[in-house]
């Protein structure tokens, strides 16, 4: 196994693959998510969504593409068992893994009849607590016969969301997830600053937004799921996919990405003006940035969300800047193999930050046809936080 490349800074040129998950690794997350089963007293959990199978196999497939051979895995206090169709036979033999395989000879029906069959041989006539992997933030990819099979072998015949007790695993992230996301940011920070330098009054926003998925892809990522990028002046709809409408002296360009690296997304948002802005952009500009990684700052473990809301609505306060951008209920949120995770930073979430976690912190800002947001991702420590991300410029990018 290739050891991980840690890089922050600009590509030089294309990164190699993601190295596998240690084994060491693989073993302390089923381990812990097995202490999470047994106090949520769930004696079984099935695992649909990619995400989830990812985390704890480290089983990476392209049949992911199709949805007519589904791959599911079953994880129980003594056994991880992986079930494909016949095809993935090969794609498992290809290195040791960490799990049995189960393989099943057509599609959904006969991996869902699989799946019941190994558990009814694993609990011999009992009927286990069976949870499947929905909930929030995570929706799984089963079907009704799948739900429709375990609440037959299901005590009670009631089948548990597994969301809460995997997210109890997965929000705490280990060194080695910390550096693939510094990875990740720093193959799209690399890729929108080299875009933005190349770019000119004029060009549509569907090729501006070709040029900066095309970069992101030189620089190493595995994937990269259609960006929301937008050219506006007070319009701002941001989850409408590029079109033909072309850069104009005045527009801001909002970005989001959603490039990976080793299965872990660069949620990330950057802006850009085109041409000169004016004295109170550029003072307004500065202002966000700075409230925003003094927020960053302020995290400490033992903190819970809804507390650093509160220093947000402290900080937001004494800035007089108008109305913070309420189409969402926060202002940041968690991050890892999913582009947003839980927990959220709002008024209401409870939950306690602590040491492992990821965070992101975007609160947004609309004013007079302009856009200030920044994104910035920080991983809390024991002692405070790292950023994980090089800032946001001190000044607005131009596009003259």
């Amino acid at each position: 196994m290739s050891a991980l490349m840690v890089v922050s800074g600009p590509i030089s040129g294309p990164l190699p693959p993601a190295p596998e998950v240690p084994a060491d690794e693989l073993e302390a997350r089923l381990k812990n998510l097995r202490k999470e089963m047994e106090q949520d007293r769930l004696d079984a959990i099935v695992l649909s969504d990619r995400k989830n199978i990812e985390y704890f196999t480290d089983f990476r497939t392209l049949s992911w593409a199709y949805k007519a051979r589904p791959v599911f895995a079953l994880i129980t206090a003594a056994d991880l068992v992986v079930f494909g169709s016949m095809a993935e036979s090969k794609n498992v033999h290809l290195r040791p893994r960490a799990f049995t395989a189960q393989y099943y000879d057509g599609y959904l029906a006969e991996a869902v009849a699989a799946l019941a069959d190994i558990i009814r041989k694993a609990f011999k006539g009992m009927a286990p607590r069976i949870a499947v992997d929905y909930g929030q933030d995570m929706l799984g990819r089963g079907s009704l016969e799948l739900v429709d099979a375990l609440r037959g072998l299901s005590a009670k015949g009631k089948v548990e969301a597994a969301g809460r007790t995997l997210w109890r695993v997965r929000l705490v992230k280990s060194p080695f997830e910390v550096e693939l996301k510094r990875t990740a940011f720093a193959i799209v920070n690399d890729a929108f600053d080299r875009t933005i330098a190349e770019a000119r009054i004029g060009m549509p926003e569907f090729e501006l937004c070709q040029r900066m998925q095309a970069q992101i892809f030189l620089n190493g990522a595995e994937s990269a799921d259609p960006i929301a990028m937008l050219f506006s002046k007070g319009d701002f709809a941001y989850g409408r996919p590029p079109g033909t409408r072309r850069l104009e002296p005045g527009h801001y360009v909002w970005t989001d990405f959603r490039a990976t690296y080793g299965g872990y997304p660069a949620d990330r948002n950057r802006t850009a003006r085109a041409g000169e802005p004016e004295a109170w952009e550029q003072e307004t500009y500065t202002s966000m940035r700075d409230m925003t990684v003094a927020l960053a700052r302020s995290v400490r473990p033992g903190m819970t969300c809804a507390d650093v809301y509160a220093n947000f609505e402290k900080l937001w306060a004494e800035l007089k800047l108008g109305e913070v951008y309420g189409m969402v209920s926060r202002i940041g949120h968690g991050g890892g193999l999913d582009v947003t995770e839980p927990p959220s930073i709002s008024p209401t979430d409870q939950e306690v930050i602590c040491p492992g976690m990821i965070l992101h912190l975007e609160p947004k800002l609309e004013r007079d046809g302009a856009v200030f947001q920044f994104e910035e991702v920080i991983h809390v420590r024991d002692d405070g936080i790292e950023f994980l991300s090089a800032l946001s410029p001190e000044t607005i990018p131009v596009i003259r």
